[in-house]
């Protein structure tokens, strides 16, 4: 398998999360590039008497969004990384962006909602798998609430 490009779409809230970790090392491995992409999506529009107006202003946003991918490092600082910041839907940026990047692997994280959740939330990392013209690695990542307790003595 040729892999040159490796797509890792993040929040950017946890650097350490074990997919950038994944990510990252199969970049190192292969000698490829890794492009992080972060997508938002604008604010919520409140309908007024005088016409739709944004709950927060997109561009204070999109500054906001942009500040947190900058200062997102990857775990291994000799990876090359293309920072990409999309507007829209995640699960449509995510495609967008391996389309359009010619991406060889997808490799993100997915919190592994099951049931009724699953079905209010959605999956994003499902939509991916489904529709991306790349192999997809999910990785899934650790809850606080479901890691290992100790045993009760």
């Amino acid at each position: 398998m040729n892999i040159r490009t490796i797509l890792f779409p993040t929040d950017c809230a946890v650097p350490e999360d074990r997919s950038c970790q994944i990510a990252a090392g199969l970049a190192r491995d292969y000698g490829a590039k890794l492009v992080v992409l972060h997508a938002w999506q604008p604010a919520p529009i409140m309908d007024t008497r005088v016409g739709p107006i944004p709950v927060l202003d997109p561009d204070e946003i999109r500054t906001e969004e942009k500040q947190k991918l900058d200062a997102w490092e990857p775990p291994d600082r000799g990876v090359p990384v293309e920072r990409v910041l999309m507007e829209g839907e995640p699960g449509e940026a995510i495609l967008r962006a391996a389309r359009e990047r010619e991406c060889d692997l997808i490799v993100m994280g997915t919190h592994g909602r099951t049931g009724l959740r699953h079905v209010l939330l959605g999956s994003v990392a499902e939509r991916v798998v489904r529709k991306a013209n790349c192999p997809v690695l999910t990785v899934r990542q650790q809850a606080a609430a479901h890691a290992p307790q100790p045993a009760a003595v």
